[in-house]
């Protein structure tokens, strides 16, 4: 995958705009036409002409001011996944590692510079998180990121490292391009990453690579609440399952 996005040579600005507005339509959860307009800094008419051609295909439903994102995008985002071999040999994987863990098993690719969440299973002692399926991430301040990056060749992660930065999600996310290769070395050497509250606050997780020929096509992680993620445990249990689990999504999206 291409973690560089470069700007198109003739950029299409109706295009722009009109994902400028479902973006904000989903940053902002929802909007009405005065509040996009000044969101985004453009006439009223314009927002409101914007509006209503993405209601009437569909993809923005309107409820009394407000308007938001369709479940139309569902089907495209469905779809989308549905066509990535990894999803379809590791999902029975992931259920029996959330099963075994009791905690959230989560699958990550890396896509324009950014970690996408795949997939994601719950054991019955999950906590609610703010993640969800589809659900964009920096990969530096997750496990699943930092596992994905450290097994890029060094210019592709410096050119998403250029795009997106290196910004904190909390008071622990790395934030220093020297250090954030430090461990990178460091995760290739031991075959893990860990994220100790780096993106969410009372959150440990801890991921593997899933790979392909060498190359990295995803992760593979579990996380939950400090409290239960202590290092005794991830050590004793959960590395052994999620090993297990990676080598058997490996062997299933290159032989079968």
């Amino acid at each position: 995958m291409d973690g560089t996005n470069a700007e198109p040579k003739t950029p299409v600005k109706t295009a722009q705009t009109t994902f400028r507005i479902v973006e904000a339509l989903k940053s902002r959860d929802g909007a009405t036409v005065t509040e996009l307009a000044n969101h985004l800094d453009i006439p009223k008419s314009s927002a409101h002409n914007y509006l209503r051609t993405l209601e009437h295909e569909g993809y923005v439903v309107q409820h009394g001011q407000q308007y938001e994102v369709g479940l139309r995008f569902l089907d495209l985002g469905g779809y989308a996944r549905s066509r990535e071999r990894l999803y379809t040999v590791a999902t029975p994987e992931m259920e029996r590692l959330a099963a075994a863990t009791g905690e959230y098993a989560n699958l990550l690719v890396e896509e324009q510079g950014l970690g996408v969440f795949l997939a994601r299973e719950h054991g019955e002692n999950a906590v609610s998180l703010d993640s969800y399926t589809g659900q964009s991430v920096r990969l530096h301040t997750t496990a699943l990121g930092k596992t994905v990056l450290a097994y890029l060749p060094r210019d592709r992660v410096d050119a998403i490292i250029e795009r997106h930065g290196l910004p904190a999600k909390t008071d622990r996310t790395i934030t220093d391009r020297a250090e954030l290769f430090e461990e990178l070395t460091e995760i290739r050497q031991r075959e893990c990453a860990y994220d100790r509250e780096e993106r969410i606050k009372g959150l440990n997780c801890v991921a593997v690579p899933i790979l392909s020929d060498g190359d990295i096509t995803g992760a593979l992680s579990v996380s939950g609440p400090v409290s239960r993620m202590d290092q005794e445990r991830i050590d004793e249990e959960i590395l052994p399952e999620l090993r297990r689990a990676a080598n058997i999504i490996e062997l299933n999206q290159t032989h079968s």
